[in-house]
């Protein structure tokens, strides 16, 4: 059989497994379930998750099938919190549920949303909303149906999802602050704080937000206060979180206990955190956004997701974007290995495994969230790599996901630090794994449909640079 032959029978044989992943509510298409492993119990995979479903819903939208992603956009609204309790406590209003299941009872059928509640460690979903309002945009620039996003309904879906990230608080930066496990590291791992990954998801979701929003008296009230808050979340990013050889160097030379607003380090990182295995293992030529950043603490681990989403937001500028994937193309066994691509580098072992984790016996070190590598970045990955002109590194993962990704039947995850190992508790036929190859492929063979997706440089942003480089 040649190549393409073997090509054509795997996108085939992922397209039916998508179709077949379908929930349907009331006879209509709503979105697609987690997982369809028969071999094991369902618990939650046999519901639809927000943050799962983006992949398939760009798929559809592509494919020309956009009721199902309005569908699921109207039904989530729907599920959207006003008073949602747990231990009776009401949740901020506003919030996204991480899913929903359909539930049938005297013939009837009826829909119920897991805010976290149901979930290990009880955990908020943070990242939904924001996903919510990304796939909302790429609905609307597919479809030119700017009047859903117009109706009363979702302006006020909307206007609460905002005000619900942009609500005052204890906190001097303009990045947003979470609790552990808020996005898709959905369990502790020592991302509390001001992880990356929310921070572009934000940024995105702001963005998003601007562009649907009505220029009545309120949205334009909104408006200002997003461009406001787009332009300093902008320039703490690029600035602070910023990892190369130079920055490296300037942290290693950093004195500490300095104050006021002279202060060169300015968040009293101490140059004995920098970890041993980054003044090795940091190319040459490339670099990366780290992974958090708080008072006297850098997260110096590499997410994957969050850099990726960087560079698809234009959160990273485009010498930061184009550093990254060069640091991808330099330390691909790391990142990439032989299955794409790892979660997060490198794994926390030992005392720091049993601190951050809290001996999680599933994040331990080389799999799942710790350093664990997942097939649903691929689209990701292949969405930056083609927004920078490197589309040949995305064909060079897609290649290599399409060696193995059939055979093990579609897993969640690998194991292992090359990623060589399918996941020991790794659901099969895993609707996003599925997804995530298919749009990696969309992605890369038409360029036009990563518009749904991404971003270019905020003009808010650049106007903000040059009054920047004129007051200096």
């Amino acid at each position: 059989m040649s190549v393409m032959q073997t090509e054509s029978n795997l996108v085939k044989e992922a397209w039916e497994l998508l179709e077949d992943s379908i929930v349907y509510y009331q006879g209509r298409p709503v979105g697609t379930v987690a997982a369809r492993d028969p071999s094991v119990e369902a618990l939650n995979y046999d519901q639809c998750f927000v943050r799962d479903f983006v992949s398939s819903a760009l798929l559809f939208l592509i494919k020309g099938q956009p009721e199902i992603v309005r569908n699921f956009l109207i039904e989530t609204l729907g599920l959207q919190s006003s008073e949602k309790q747990m231990d009776c406590f009401n949740a901020g209003l506003g919030l996204m549920p991480a899913s929903f299941k359909v539930e049938s009872w005297e013939g009837q059928q009826f829909l119920t949303a897991d805010f976290g509640e149901h979930a290990i460690g009880r955990v908020t979903p943070v990242d939904s909303c924001l996903w919510w309002l990304i796939l909302l945009r790429a609905y609307v620039k597919s479809t030119g149906d700017l009047d859903l996003a117009h109706q009363p309904e979702f302006q006020q879906g909307i206007l609460r999802i905002l005000k619900l990230c942009l609500a005052d608080r204890f906190d001097m930066y303009p990045t947003m602050l979470v609790p552990d496990g808020a996005f898709m590291i959905d369990r502790r791992m020592g991302v509390a704080g001001h992880p990356l990954e929310i921070q572009a998801l934000f940024y995105a979701a702001l963005r998003s937000a601007r562009e649907l929003l009505l220029p009545n008296r309120k949205g334009e009230v909104y408006i200002q206060i997003v461009n406001q808050r787009l332009t300093t979340l902008n320039f703490h990013i690029r600035e602070y979180y910023w990892l190369d050889l130079r920055r490296l160097n300037e942290i290693y030379r950093y004195r500490g206990e300095e104050f006021g607003e002279t202060a060169v380090n300015k968040f009293n990182i101490y140059p004995d955190s920098i970890p041993d295995w980054l003044t090795e293992w940091m190319p040459e030529k490339g670099g990366y956004l780290a992974g958090n950043l708080g008072p006297a603490q850098m997260d110096f681990r590499f997410f994957t997701l969050g850099n990726l989403m960087s560079i698809i937001s234009t959160l990273a500028s485009d010498r930061e974007s184009r550093a990254i994937m060069d640091l991808f193309e330099q330390r691909w066994q790391d990142l990439v290995g032989y299955m794409p691509l790892k979660i997060c580098f490198p794994t926390v072992e030992d005392l720091e495994w049993r601190i951050l984790t809290g001996c999680d016996p599933k994040n331990v070190p080389w799999s799942y969230h710790n350093g664990g590598n997942w097939p649903v970045l691929l689209w990701a990955f292949a969405a930056a790599a083609q927004k920078m002109g490197r589309p040949e590194l995305g064909w060079r993962a897609v290649e290599l996901a399409e060696r193995r990704l059939s055979e093990d039947e579609w897993p969640e995850y690998y194991d292992g630090r090359n990623g060589r190992l399918v996941g020991k508790a790794s659901r099969k036929y895993q609707t996003w794994t599925i997804a995530g190859y298919l749009l990696a492929r969309e992605l890369l063979t038409n360029p036009h449909h990563l518009n749904l997706i991404s971003f270019n440089e905020d003009p808010e942003m650049l106007e903000w640079m040059c009054l920047t480089r004129e007051l200096r």
